[in-house]
């Protein structure tokens, strides 16, 4: 395999695709743990990268894992995986994998004990409390997420706790909560077996979520008719597959969305008795004022600021013809079609993130297309447990369990109830979001940069962060700043961090995670990770544990017991925080037991852990029926599904935030992004991710197989851009923007094919950080960065300039 070519490799990958498929189709049956003739132990588990949540099969002889094979049985991707799915177990054996604590002295990374590494960690949260941030992860299992949550906001009372989520999906968040007032998609997957026409809104799925495309592209190969409509800024590998591809000027999408409201409203074609039985209007409170609520607005004003948006309007504004767009108006305008809308990064990572999301779901609600299977507005997450973790177990930094808020008093007495803390232990006040903690803590202390300790589990800020010059490496230059980085490898974060923790990947702990269609997974430890590495989780009880031995009230609940106490079937307290003993109990089980009641609230209702341990996971609301079976949720607010619907009401968004059982439909202006091609940089720059590699690659990077298939950056061009300037590919181009420069190879006619004007570079090269020249400016409701978009100047690299090339 070391000599492989990428062609046989990704040959190799179809091939065993193929046969997978083949099996689940000759009814393959499910099979519990079990080992096979050849000595290979087979348990399940859900795939390691982003938030489809793929179920594979693990095989393991020997202590390692040695195959991998997609769940036949599983509804997410019936027997299929991904290129990166069928190498997820390669994962776990780089050469370079951290197998001990280590602290920075002198400059060098110098290994220690893990009791020096707490009692390090444990003192500079006792000495600064209020001056302690936890950063972590849409890739924290639900039970690792919720200590920390726990040990945050309950024990330190401090609420500058978020996950790396905030920079994929806040926008989503927002979006969902003021449109219907709670969070998460109302459809499921099983939407893209239904749908006659499917929506692309910025989104590249053939890449990034290729199981869930395929569900669409296979009907097709069935002899079923699905209209594939593609919405972007640059041709994709999912454009292949699109019956139309409408290519945007950046940022103009917010115009789109409203063209099509405003088409619907003028021909007299929006769903009437949907909109008046199940609607109210919303819009800002002001011109400055961006928040979750607006104020509340009318059918008449709704439809006298939309009138802007005509067809020519919205045509000269985004440079899609004005033919393209009446065939967009007039798929939502016929009722006949079940229309899904997906998207991810592109809608999310925008200036305007939540606004755009409340206009995908409004075009929804005004056409009626929603709350039947394939009439779905769906938002899909990038991460494995983006939904579980981040959104469920409410690690945002202004959140608490079960979809609440730390700025409300029922809802902070309701945490403080089940974690038998007293009253006012949680602080009221939100932390800072991602983007304020780095800068906080990349701020010298006097200048009132005020987080001088920041821990970071399971993720790779170093690399991910926009603007990484001034979020991230300005820390260098501060010495009372302490970054500790629990890594699995050798990271652009574990970079300048001052403490390295060794990390248990996937596997090598037990896990739980919640997907993008409100599947909550569960999975068993199943291989011992190497040398010294430990579990997430069990960091931070012993962190927890060492602040409640010194004597750090927080660390005590109302009855003075340690706040993770857990005990043993014969009523024994177990000492969880001595590792010796951590497997002792179930600790992913007792957490998720303690959680599970507080998702109730708002009719979130996760299974419970022994039911989720014989399914591939199950969907919330998950609840019990008379005979004792659990039963899960496909499609929620409709009251053929959703068992929280009253009866006779058809559709309920029994959470609405204007208390009368309806949703919001907003209105949201077209508004320029905060930077735009000029003289001095005159083209768009996006970034994103590729099929062969994961977020920043820390992983994937690894698996020979993938690395060989896509070893480094790139930068895409326009051909007439490239002529223009004299490039051709392979060669060397200098890229500018405000924040820094960077020079790597042109791509020109590759994958991905931007319009003039655009190129398009993926993060995932830790050796070529386009992160550097990314802007921070953030949805001003969500907070969450625009990695889609920024001005940058483009050159030809010429070698006398004799820049330092990686």
């Amino acid at each position: 395999m070391n000599t492989m070519e990428r062609r046989d490799f990704l040959k190799m990958a179809a091939m065993t695709a193929a046969t997978a498929a083949a099996q689940a189709r000759a009814g393959v049956e499910r099979t519990a743990r079990y080992t096979d003739n050849h000595g290979l132990t087979w348990d399940k588990a859900p795939c390691r990268f982003c938030g489809t949540g793929c179920h594979v099969k693990v095989g393991v002889r020997s202590g390692r894992v040695m195959a991998i094979a997609g769940a036949e049985d599983a509804d997410v991707n019936k027997g299929l995986l991904c290129v990166k799915g069928y190498h997820v177990g390669g994962i776990l054996y780089g050469k370079d994998r951290l197998t001990e604590p280590m602290l920075r002295k002198n400059g060098k990374l110098e290994p220690i004990e893990w009791e020096e590494a707490i009692e390090i960690i444990a003192k500079r949260i006792y000495d600064k409390p209020k001056e302690f941030a936890f950063y972590g992860s849409g890739q924290w299992t639900i039970p690792e997420g919720y200590a920390a949550q726990k040990f945050t906001k309950g024990g330190l009372s401090n609420n500058h706790i978020d996950p790396n989520a905030r920079l994929c999906m806040a926008s989503a968040v927002t979006g969902f909560i003021s449109t219907y007032g709670v969070d998460e998609p109302a459809g499921s997957y099983d939407d893209l077996d239904k749908a006659d026409v499917v929506i692309l809104w910025g989104n590249n799925p053939a890449e990034m979520h290729p199981v869930l495309f395929s569900r669409i592209v296979d009907r097709r190969a069935l002899g079923e008719k699905v209209t594939l409509i593609d919405i972007g800024t640059r041709r994709t590998r999912s454009t292949e597959f699109a019956d139309h591809y409408l290519n945007f000027r950046p940022q103009t999408d917010l115009a789109i969305a409203n063209c099509i409201a405003n088409y619907l409203l003028e021909n007299d074609k929006y769903d009437k008795d949907f909109v008046s039985k199940h609607c109210n209007f919303r819009i800002d409170k002001d011109d400055e004022t961006r928040d979750l609520f607006g104020k509340a607005s009318t059918l008449e004003e709704y439809k006298e600021k939309m009138s802007t948006y005509t067809l020519e309007y919205t045509s000269q504004l985004s440079g899609v013809p004005m033919e393209q767009l009446k065939i967009l108006c007039e798929t939502f305008a016929n009722p006949e079609l079940k229309i899904t809308s997906l998207w991810c990064m592109g809608v999310n990572q925008h200036y305007r993130g939540t606004a755009m999301n409340r206009l995908l779901h409004g075009i929804h609600l005004l056409s009626g297309h929603f709350g039947k299977p394939g009439d779905a507005p769906t938002s899909l997450t990038g991460q494995p447990s983006a939904c579980g973790t981040a959104r469920e177990v409410g690690t945002l930094a202004h959140a608490l369990p079960g979809g609440r808020l730390v700025a409300k008093p029922e809802h902070r007495a309701a945490c403080e109830k089940v974690w038998n803390m007293p009253e006012g232990r949680i602080n009221p006040k939100p932390g800072y979001h991602t983007v304020k903690m780095f800068e906080k803590f990349c701020t010298p202390t006097a200048e009132g940069g005020d987080v001088s300790t920041l821990f970071v589990q399971v993720t790779n800020p170093g690399q991910s962060l926009p603007n990484l010059y001034k979020l991230f490496e300005a820390k260098k230059n501060l010495e009372d700043k302490f970054l500790i980085v629990s890594e699995v490898y050798p990271t652009a974060s574990t970079e300048i961090a001052d403490l390295v923790l060794p990390a248990s990947l996937w596997v090598e702990k037990n896990g739980i995670y919640g997907n993008s269609e409100r599947r909550t997974q569960q999975w068993f430890k199943q291989v011992e990770p190497p040398g010294e590495a430990r579990d997430d989780c069990w960091m931070t009880i012993a962190i927890a544990r060492k602040l409640y031995d010194m004597g750090f009230p927080g660390m005590k609940d109302k009855d003075g017991q340690f706040i993770f106490t857990f005990k043993d079937e014969d009523g024994e307290e177990v000492p969880v925080w001595d590792f010796e003993s951590y497997y002792d109990i179930n600790v992913d089980k007792a957490l998720y037991e303690e959680y599970r009641p507080l998702t109730h609230a708002k009719q979130k209702n996760v299974a419970p852990y022994d039911i989720l341990v014989n399914a591939h996971g199950l969907r919330w609301p998950v609840v019990e029926t008379k005979d004792g079976n659990w039963r899960e949720t496909r499609f929620r607010f409709s009251e053929f599904d959703d068992p929280f619907v009253k009866k006779g009401t058809g559709i309920q968004f029994y959470n609405s935030t204007t208390k009368d059982d309806k949703a919001q439909i907003w209105f949201c202006p077209y508004e320029p992004a905060p930077e735009e091609p000029d003289s001095e940089y005159p083209f768009w720059l996006s970034t994103g991710r590729v099929l062969e590699h994961w977020h920043t690659g820390s992983m994937t990077m690894r698996v020979k197989q993938l690395k060989n298939a896509m070893p480094k950056a790139y930068v895409e061009l326009n051909p007439e851009d490239a002529a223009e300037k004299g490039i051709t590919n392979g060669d060397l181009v200098k890229l500018t923007t405000k924040r820094g420069e960077m020079v790597m190879p042109a791509w020109i006619n590759g994958r991905g094919r931007p319009p003039r004007g655009a190129v398009f570079v993926p993060f995932f090269d830790e050796k070529q950080l386009i992160n550097r020249l990314t802007l921070d400016a953030t949805c001003p409701v969500s907070k969450e960065p625009d990695y889609k978009k920024c001005a940058v100047k483009v050159e030809k690299y010429n070698p006398k300039e004799k820049k330092e090339l990686p």
